[in-house]
């Protein structure tokens, strides 16, 4: 069974490569204008290939501006944009968009590029975020842990999420993700069918907020991190 696991994530990440490589980035190219379309319908199909299926606990609140998400690999993206067309704006390290050629799925989708090494990349990150909610009117989705995580316990988040929140005074919801790392997992190379559960807990307007508030969401998601392997078995 761990053979099949193993020829099941190759097969999985030629899936995800040769779908994005040679269909969502050449129509990112020539028509821009159906961008949305083409990561949620493209996203979607990804992961019926994969054997995967979702399911949402909550809602996703149409007034939150930040979505702060748990962390452990692609999969949390392609599900999240192959739930609906939200026109979420991720946030992204720098690295990834010079990939050659597949960096173009991050560029031509207009995703947020920080760079981790500049000093600066705090002031850019800021700036994005408020064209982000100003001028675009989308919602930024960031990974607050800053990288993938393996286990059931949440890193510690960065304080940028944190710092861009409260300057711009934004509204923002915490989302837990689990099932995805046993559809793809990146660390060990195995690949499995799995239900991909997302859950949208309570937004909160930061600016009414306690000064611990993003400590209180770090809790909450790791509560309910704790509590899907505890009582549902399912790692996130």
């Amino acid at each position: 069974m761990k053979i099949l696991a193993k020829i099941r994530f190759y097969l999985g990440a030629f899936i995800i490569s040769s779908i994005v490589a040679l269909i969502m980035i050449p129509l990112l190219f020539v028509a821009p204008r159906y961008r949305c379309q083409t990561l949620h319908y493209f996203n979607a199909l990804i992961l019926f290939l994969l054997g995967g299926k979702i399911e949402e606990v909550g809602t996703l609140d149409p007034e939150a501006q930040m979505l702060l998400i748990n962390h452990q690999g692609i999969i949390d993206i392609i599900a999240m944009e192959a739930r609906s067309c939200t026109g979420l704006r991720w946030v992204a390290k720098k690295e990834l968009f010079d990939i050659p050629w597949f960096g173009n799925i991050l560029k031509r989708s207009d995703m947020i590029s920080v760079d981790r090494q500049n000093k600066s990349g705090l002031i850019k990150l800021l700036k994005d975020a408020k064209e982000t909610v100003e001028e675009k009117q989308r919602a930024i989705a960031i990974f607050p842990e800053g990288t993938r995580a393996n286990g059931q316990t949440l890193r510690s988040f960065k304080a940028g999420a944190s710092l861009v929140a409260k300057k711009l005074k934004l509204k923002v919801q915490p989302v837990v993700i689990t099932g995805s790392k046993y559809l793809l997992n990146e660390h060990n190379r195995t690949a499995h069918n799995s239900t991909v559960k997302i859950i949208f807990l309570d937004a909160i307007d930061v600016d009414g907020e306690e000064e611990n508030w993003y400590e209180n969401i770090a809790e909450k998601m790791q509560e309910t991190i704790g509590n899907e392997y505890q009582t549902h078995q399912r790692e996130r």
